[in-house]
């Protein structure tokens, strides 16, 4: 008996004392079980469903993610309790109509968080359960982002007018890779858009939300289709079932929608100030094609009494005040008289009488005790310059001006007093091209520029004179030396790319981005090649534009006028260039899918579905599966001659 107390008491010991693991963690998402009424019910009458799972779930964002067609009044209610998700509609349900309820990834399990992708629930309240569906993809027109949580609705209603003035009659919301699926569609002919839907109508009643339009009608339609499952061992990883099945597969599938911004926007003045006691800025929310009337109140007898620095779209205006009279006054009353966007979204002209005021520095207090005069005397008097910088340092591009700044516009400009000299034999000696000193543009008075050819790894000095320019308030320059190199031929690099499988009947140019996306260079595409010198070593990415008014920049889309955005296809590799190097690169523009072509380093909106999840097959859908698809890279969704069918052989 003692021995075995003792033996006990061993074995407890040496026993573990820390928690249970408690398995592999699960990662798993949520599994359908019931729901009530079943999926696919019909002559259903009642206003709440109940669908249960196979663990405890939650709901997350249902108002942004949860999505009912059609669309009621009122937003059904979704709520989550234990294993069950309730949907308690709050208006009638409509008659012998088939509802869908698109969950996307907002049900999760509540341990974990592990989201069940893509669930949709179908009832029915007539004799017929409408089963068919439309899919595809939204990326934006210029950057081939996957759009995000836009809206995708279809009309039955083949009018212009029923996007702004009714709700989608079906309506999905696309995923993190810009997918979507419209579901529970009626044999029958539909017009499909997709909005970012940001005031919450099911329409776009707003022009400035983004959108996507489709040029042509879809008539969805279902097939059966062999499909094959490949079942993996999860140990080995190697194959080890191959099934065959048939299956429904809902036409069409590859709908490719791309988005866009209007030019639109509802002008107003958004801001307005005086930078200093010499400056008026004025800031609109919108470009103009015209410039507003702007006179002082209360104060005659002043004409032309100022100088504009403008943006390109007149969207940001700069006054220069030129009568001293004006400058030296503290507080300005300005009639304002402009183009603002009224309640009915037309533009009507307006003015405003605005105050513009200014702080003076306060005057230094004068010191106790006085200088003594012989002292005061010997102290020069500092005569206030027109201050200029040079914006080019001392590194100059050899296919790029020479670039300077004055503070202010000038009233005369003596191109005599610049002398540009360069470093021969360790002497300096005058250019022996000719150049000039001129205006980058009318948008600027006070930018300036210095065109030469200049030459590689050379030495250049740029002497500018006393008085070499007067500012519009009577300043002058002091003089100014800026000594600059150039770079060695070795150091720069050059890319040609040869394009194919591209219309080469339509302008084109190409654009240089880096690694966040933005543009380096822009050249155009001629003879299906193109060519940029003089780059800086290092990692580059490219995309082509078809420019269909040959404008050499990106154009928005227009609803009202039918016309698609400009199409960007992106280069679906890096490029690395290195010193001294010209690389040519054969590019297939339609050789990669149109949804692969981007490269995943420079996209913003990155998937953040669970890979595991994302590529594991299961029962959860209530319809039969699709496999994972990509568009056809021969397709042209705007083709009037493509009825929007996917080539049996791209599968």
């Amino acid at each position: 008996m003692i021995w075995t107390l003792v033996l006990a008491g061993v074995l407890a010991s040496c026993a573990s004392i820390g928690n249970p693991s408690g398995g592999p963690r699960d990662e798993d998402p949520p599994r359908f079980v019931r729901a009530n009424p079943a999926p696919g019910s019909l002559n259903v009458s009642r206003q709440r469903i109940d669908i249960e799972f196979d663990e405890l779930v939650n709901v997350k964002d249902a108002f942004s993610k949860v999505v009912v067609s059609p669309v009621s009044k009122s937003a059904p209610r979704v709520s989550s309790l234990g294993r069950r998700v309730s949907v308690q509609f709050i208006d009638s349900l409509l008659p012998n109509t088939t509802y869908t309820i698109d969950f996307a990834d907002a049900i999760e399990d509540n341990n974990e968080s592990n989201k069940l992708q893509g669930f949709t629930y179908s009832f029915s309240t007539g004799d017929v359960l409408d089963t068919l569906q439309i899919s595809g993809m939204v990326l934006s027109a210029d950057a081939l982002e996957p759009q995000q949580g836009m809206l995708v609705g279809v009309y039955s209603n083949l009018a212009d007018s029923a996007l702004s003035t009714l709700p989608f009659e079906r309506v999905a919301k696309t995923d993190d890779r810009g997918r979507f699926s419209v579901q529970g569609l009626a044999p029958g002919e539909y017009r499909i858009f997709a909005v970012a839907d940001v005031d919450n109508d099911y329409k776009r009643a707003n022009p400035e939300e983004a959108m996507a339009f489709y040029d042509l009608t879809i008539s969805p339609y279902a097939e059966r289709t062999n499909a094959v499952d490949t079942v993996f061992n999860l140990l080995t990883g190697e194959v080890d079932t191959v099934l065959n099945r048939e299956r429904t597969r809902y036409l069409p599938n590859d709908i490719l929608l791309r988005s866009f911004e209007s030019d639109y926007k509802s002008q107003f003045l958004q801001k307005y100030e005086r930078v200093d006691s010499t400056r008026l800025k004025f800031i609109f929310n919108a470009p103009s094609e015209t410039l507003p009337e702007i006179n002082p109140v209360g104060i005659e007898g002043y004409k032309d009494w100022w100088v504009l620095e403008r943006s390109a779209k007149n969207d940001t205006l700069t006054y220069w005040i030129t009568p001293p009279g004006l400058v030296a006054t503290d507080s300005l009353r300005i009639a304002a008289t402009y183009l603002r966007t009224d309640s009915a979204q037309n533009l009507t002209e307006a003015t405003d009488t605005l105050r513009f005021f200014t702080q003076r520095p306060k005057t230094a207090k004068k010191k106790e005790k006085k200088k003594k005069d012989e002292e005061a005397d010997t102290i020069p008097v500092k005569i206030p310059a027109l201050g200029f910088k040079m914006i080019t340092q001392s590194t100059q591009e050899v296919n790029l001006p020479l670039l300077m700044e004055f503070d202010t516009p000038l009233s005369r400009l003596d191109s005599t007093a610049f002398h540009l000299e360069m470093m021969v034999d360790t002497l300096w000696k005058p250019v022996e091209k000719p150049w000039k000193t001129e205006p980058v543009d009318s948008l600027n008075p006070r930018t300036f520029k210095i065109e030469y050819p200049w030459e590689y790894a050379s030495e250049y000095r740029l002497t500018v004179d006393t008085l070499a320019a007067t500012g519009i308030y009577g300043l002058v320059t002091d003089p100014l030396e800026h000594k600059f190199k150039t770079k060695a031929e070795e150091d720069y690099c050059a890319l040609t790319f040869t394009i194919s499988n591209f219309n080469d009947s339509v302008p084109a140019f190409v654009e240089l981005v880096n690694n966040s996306d933005a543009p380096v260079r822009r050249e155009q595409v001629v003879n299906n090649s193109v060519t940029f010198k003089y780059l800086a070593p290092g990692k580059y990415y490219a995309r082509i534009f078809e420019d269909l008014n040959g404008n050499g920049i990106f154009d928005t889309g227009d609803f009202d006028t039918h016309r698609q955005p400009d199409m960007a296809y992106y280069y679906p590799k890096v490029i690395n260039l290195k010193k001294n190097w010209e690389k040519s690169e054969s590019w297939n523009v339609f050789d990669t899918a149109i949804d692969l072509m981007k490269p995943e380093a420079i996209k913003k909106n990155k998937p953040a579905t669970d890979k595991r999840n994302r590529n594991k097959k299961s029962d959860n859908n209530l319809e039969d599966e699709d496999e994972e698809e990509y568009f056809d890279p021969t397709r042209n969704p705007f083709d009037p001659n493509d009825k929007g069918r996917r080539n049996s052989n791209s599968y």
